[in-house]
């Protein structure tokens, strides 16, 4: 009497029916499936905020944080020391070694969208400072090393609202 009740009301399409596959896959096919199913939603995801930061990535949620630029070789030795403690400090970070002007890889790694831009040269070097650019701004600020890593690892937490 149920089913004939039922079928009534799907027939007269009051009921709406989702089709209910029944088939227990292995591990390999159900991570597969998974894999595809929530891969495609991940990608639209990923989209949508690459759109709407219009690429410019907040510090937190950007793959690349900062970018480490020395101004010449003679400074790579402390671009590096920098680095290291960047990375102890959980800050995603990469090194410039190449042997080009500061000018053109500040517009290298601007065009890339990165965050931050650190400068290493003698007067951070003998100051134990690093200066930094941030994206879309032309003003440079001058920071200790270890007020850097206190003010950007806090600044490096996805916000909670």
């Amino acid at each position: 009497r149920n089913m004939e009740a039922f079928i009534s009301l799907v027939s007269k399409g009051l009921v709406n029916l989702k089709p209910l596959i029944t088939h227990i896959f292995e591990i390999d096919e159900a991570e597969k499936a998974y894999n595809i199913v929530l891969g495609k939603k991940k990608e639209r995801f990923i989209g949508i905020l690459i759109e709407h930061y219009d690429g410019k990535l907040p510090l937190w949620l950007s793959p690349v944080q900062a970018v480490i630029l020395p101004i010449s070789q003679d400074f790579n030795d402390y671009a590096k020391k920098v680095f290291e403690q960047f990375i102890k400090a959980g800050i995603n970070c990469e090194v410039d070694l190449k042997n080009q002007k500061i000018n053109y890889k500040i517009r290298e790694h601007s065009l890339s969208k990165i965050p931050l831009l650190l400068i290493c040269g003698k007067k951070e070097v003998d100051s134990n400072t690093i200066t930094i650019r941030r994206l879309d701004s032309n003003k440079q600020e001058n920071m200790e090393l270890k007020t850097f890593l206190k003010k950007f690892a806090a600044l490096n937490k996805a916000p909670l609202n």
